[in-house]
């Protein structure tokens, strides 16, 4: 660019020299070149200045728990509850499907529980056991009173005060209420057996039906589709009328959370390498963040590193990073793009210079500085880090060194130049 300045002097004063000879013959020889106005330019005084090195990437947000909102009964919509592209609470009603078949199965699970419940008490009641135990007591009383007889008409018949056939009847009927006992008491153990087997069956019918009952009241309560998490959410995919399947693979919608917004950005592996050496692993957690939004301005709240991907890209050698921002304006969106920005080192006594006022030409940097008779010099210069729009300048300037900021395109070198301090709110007209 500074050759390219000069050459244009140089065929301009070529030029001027030339018309101004034809013009005026031998009077060209009295007459010197036409003087130019000094150029008005800013400038500043560099001074020496500890400054924090910072170290920016671009970077782009991201939502890391996004959530697909997804019916889990079969159903159709009768009414959808938000608004598109608006935050939505935990918990909050999206959805609203029709419950009708739900209910209806509740009732029914109702009923049949109800039903087993009663036959469990019945069972628990034990009335056939104790019908059973009442049978043998009437034989074992029968028995008792068959015994009485023979022991009576024992000694009767003995001295022929009653007839045999009485005693042979007597014993007869003891024989067969003996038999009678014996079967009561295996009735009565059947009885307990079967009536055991049957409270343990019912207990369990009983059961079963509750968890139908509760089967069946989650589907009435899965026929209302809330929002797991806090979030903004989504169009729907799904109007009011259509059936939602639990088995369709497009969900209803989306819902994702905004706070904190997520963030990632990648650092060269020798960047990296070189923070964990100086600063160590851990320090990355604690170092602070600044995002740079697209219009430029900085997002007001810090964030922090989270966790690094376990791995470098071999393609790009780059490892990827990821931190969180507090969002709880919800004005930072998933997929946003900007500049991480963070301070890796500190320097002390250092030289700055905006960088608008550093020039490079065929790779040599250098600046306008304005000597003691107010003409501009070039001076080539060694700059080292930036910091916010400002180089760090290790060899070509010292404190004091005027240098210009606004006007470089109109000076050339040795040419006067009409000075003013610059002032930074400049940058921006």
């Amino acid at each position: 660019m500074r050759i390219q300045f000069l050459s244009f002097w140089a065929i301009l004063g070529t030029s001027v020299l030339f018309l101004t000879t034809a013009a005026c013959g031998d009077k060209s020889k009295a007459a010197g070149p036409p003087a130019f106005p000094p150029s008005l330019v800013s400038y500043i005084e560099v001074q020496a200045e500890d400054v924090p090195v910072l170290a920016e990437y671009p970077a782009q947000t991201f939502a890391r728990d996004t959530v697909e909102i997804r019916g889990r009964v079969d159903g159709y919509i009768q009414k959808r509850l938000f608004e598109v592209g608006r935050d939505v609470a935990a918990g909050q009603v999206l959805y609203e499907l029709d419950a009708r078949p739900y209910l209806a199965d509740v009732a029914k699970a109702k009923g049949d529980l109800e039903k087993s419940q009663a036959d469990l008490k019945f069972a628990q009641e034990q009335v056939a056991v104790r019908q059973a135990e009442a049978d043998l007591a009437q034989a074992q009383a029968n028995l008792v009173k068959a015994r009485q007889d023979v022991t009576r008409l024992t000694p009767l018949v003995k001295e022929e005060a009653a007839a045999q056939q009485d005693l042979d009847n007597a014993r007869a009927a003891l024989n067969a209420n003996q038999a009678t006992v014996d079967a009561k008491k295996a009735t009565l153990e059947q009885t307990k057996l079967q009536v055991k087997s049957q409270i343990a069956t019912t207990a369990a019918q009983v059961e079963a039906n509750k968890a139908l009952l509760r089967t069946a009241e989650l589907n009435v309560e899965y026929a209302t589709v809330r929002s797991p998490i806090a979030g903004r959410i989504g169009d729907s995919l799904i109007q009011v009328g259509g059936l939602v399947s639990k088995t369709s693979a497009t969900p209803l919608t989306t819902v994702v959370p905004l706070d904190p917004i997520w963030v990632r950005f990648k650092v060269s592996e020798s960047e990296y390498l070189a923070y964990v050496r100086k600063a160590g692993r851990d320090a990355m957690q604690k170092t602070p963040l600044t995002m740079v939004l697209a219009d430029g301005t900085e997002f007001p709240v810090k964030g922090h590193v989270q966790n690094t991907v376990n791995a470098v890209d071999s393609k790009t050698g780059t490892l990827e990073i990821q931190a969180t921002f507090g969002n709880p304006a919800h004005t930072l969106l998933p997929g946003q793009f900007g500049r991480i920005r963070y301070v890796t080192d500190e320097r002390h006594n250092a030289i700055l210079v905006p960088q608008r006022s550093v020039q490079e030409l065929q790779g040599a940097q250098s600046v306008f500085i304005i000597d003691a008779q107010n003409k501009a010099q070039v001076q080539p210069v060694v700059p080292a880090e930036r910091t916010g729009n400002r180089w760090i300048i290790t060899q070509g300037l010292k404190p004091g060194d005027k240098v210009i900021v606004e006007g470089t395109l109109k000076v050339r070198p040795g040419a006067p130049v009409n000075p003013m301090p610059w002032k930074p709110e400049q940058a921006g007209k």
